[in-house]
C-alpha cells in the first residue's frame, strides 16, 4: 500500500503447511545466504540501496533473467503441487493490508480481498480498444501473489522499490517452483512481470484499478470507522493512467467530497 506510517508490524505467522511447502519457505527465510546457493539473498538480508529521485530504487524494468534454470514448458502441475501452492496462497486470505492496520482500522481487508475486488473491476469494465479484459482479470489475481511469502511491504517499511521488486520476484519464483513449473507457472510469472513493469495496456488499466480499489476502500473505512483518511487520496492523486481509472476515481472523490460537505453542515 502506497502510504507512509511510522508503525511497523511483523507479518502474521505462517499457517501449517505441507512438508514440501515448508521446506521451500525455510530455504528462503532460515538457511544462510550465499551467492552460490541462494541467488536472491535480499530476501533474508535487506541490502541498503540509494533511493532514486522519487524516493525509491531504480526504475529499470524488472525481469526474471536472474532466476534459476527455467521450468519445463509443458505438462500440468500434479495434484500434490496444486494443493501445496494453494495452501501457501492461504496466507493471502489471512494477511491483512498493513496500511489499514497502521491507521488503526480494526478487522481490515486482506491481500486477497483487495485482489478479488480488483478482479471484479476488470470483469465489469466496459470493452476498451486493444484491451484484453480476460488478461486484466488474470493480472489482478496475481499482481500481489508474492506477498504470500514477503508480506505486505509498504513505504513505511523503508524498503526501496527496487528491493521490494527483487524480493517479490524471488518469492514468485519459489511459488512457481512449488507449483511444479510448466505452462501455468510461466503464465503467472509473465503476468506478474507485465504488471510490475507496467508494460501493456492491460497493466496500465489494472494499475489504475489498484488505486481505485485503494481509495474506494479508504472511503468505505471513513464511513464505517468515522475516520478521515486523506493520506490515501493524496498518495494516488494525479497518478491514474487511463480514462476508466480517472472516471471511476472521480466518482469516488465526488461521493467523498459530498459526504464531507454534508458532515460539516
Amino acid at each position: 500500500m502506497a502510504v507512509n506510517s511510522p508503525t511497523h508490524l511483523a507479518p502474521p505467522p505462517l499457517p501449517s503447511l505441507p512438508r514440501s511447502s515448508f521446506a521451500f519457505v525455510s530455504r528462503i527465510f532460515l538457511r544462510p545466504a550465499s551467492p552460490s546457493t541462494f541467488p536472491w539473498r535480499t530476501l533474508v538480508s535487506l541490502r541498503a540501496q540509494p533511493p532514486n529521485t522519487d524516493g525509491y530504487g531504480s526504475k529499470q524494468p524488472l525481469g526474471l533473467e536472474n532466476s534459476e534454470p527455467s521450468f519445463r514448458s509443458t505438462g500440468s502441475p500434479s495434484s500434490s503441487s496444486v494443493i501445496d501452492f494453494l495452501t501457501l496462497c492461504h496466507r493471502l486470505k489471512t494477511t491483512k493490508r498493513k496500511g489499514w492496520i497502521n491507521h488503526g482500522i480494526n478487522g481490515p481487508e486482506s491481500i486477497a480481498d483487495h485482489m478479488y475486488r480488483m478482479a471484479l473491476m476488470s470483469l465489469i469494465a466496459g470493452d476498451l480498444p486493444g484491451v484484453n479484459r480476460e488478461r486484466c482479470i488474470k493480472i489482478a489475481l496475481v499482481h500481489d501473489i508474492a506477498e504470500a511469502i514477503v508480506g505486505d511491504i509498504t513505504p513505511s517499511d523503508g524498503v526501496p522499490k527496487e528491493e521490494k521488486s527483487r524480493r517479490e520476484s524471488a518469492a514468485l519464483h519459489e511459488m512457481c517452483q512449488l507449483l511444479g513449473g510448466g505452462m501455468r507457472a510461466k503464465e503467472i510469472k509473465e503476468l506478474w512481470a507485465e504488471y510490475e513493469n507496467n508494460s501493456s495496456l492491460e497493466a496500465n488499466l489494472v494499475k489504475d484499478f489498484d488505486k481505485v480499489e485503494l481509495i474506494l476502500q479508504a472511503f468505505e473505512y471513513e464511513i464505517e470507522h468515522g475516520k478521515v483518511l486523506d493520506e490515501f487520496f493524496h498518495s494516488t492523486a494525479g497518478k491514474f493512467q487511463t480514462e476508466v481509472g480517472k472516471s471511476w476515481a472521480a466518482e469516488v472523490l465526488t461521493r467523498r467530497n459530498s459526504r464531507l460537505t454534508n458532515s460539516h453542515n
